[in-house]
């Protein structure tokens, strides 16, 4: 049911064509609820397995990584269940935080201020600040 799906897509493109092969021979939740349900669960698992970790060594990763992959995956279903194609709402989301990052940085830049002398509350505070400049 699974083949066909060329190996050399990017992931989230992937993950959805995947998903779309399985849901036509009926393997698939009846609305976008049991995606976000999924979702959650799925969260929950990333939680304990960075909880569990013992350091952050890239050694002590692979649950971290299996469960964060699982997250994408849920994501990636829940934007099919919501007809939004996952790799294009990723690109708009990138944009939107490099539209609204460069703002911060020019915030910063007109006070004489450099980013990394910057405390992260201050840098957020411009972060605020260019949310409502961007939306």
């Amino acid at each position: 049911a699974l083949d066909g799906v060329p190996p050399t897509l990017p992931g989230l493109l992937k993950a959805q064509r995947t998903q779309e092969k399985a849901a036509r021979v009926g393997f698939d939740w009846k609305d976008a609820n049991g995606p976000m349900a999924k979702m959650r669960e799925e969260l929950g698992e990333l939680e304990a397995a960075i909880a569990a970790r013992v350091s952050k060594k890239p050694s002590d990763s692979e649950a971290v990584k299996d469960e964060l992959g699982d997250v994408l995956f849920s994501a990636c279903n829940l934007a099919r269940h919501l007809g939004v194609d996952a790799e294009s709402a990723l690109e708009g989301a990138t944009a939107k935080f490099t539209r609204r990052f460069r703002t911060v940085e020019q915030a910063a830049k007109s006070q004489g201020r450099d980013l990394k002398a910057m405390s992260l509350d201050e840098m957020d505070a411009l972060w605020n600040a260019a949310k409502k400049e961007t939306e």
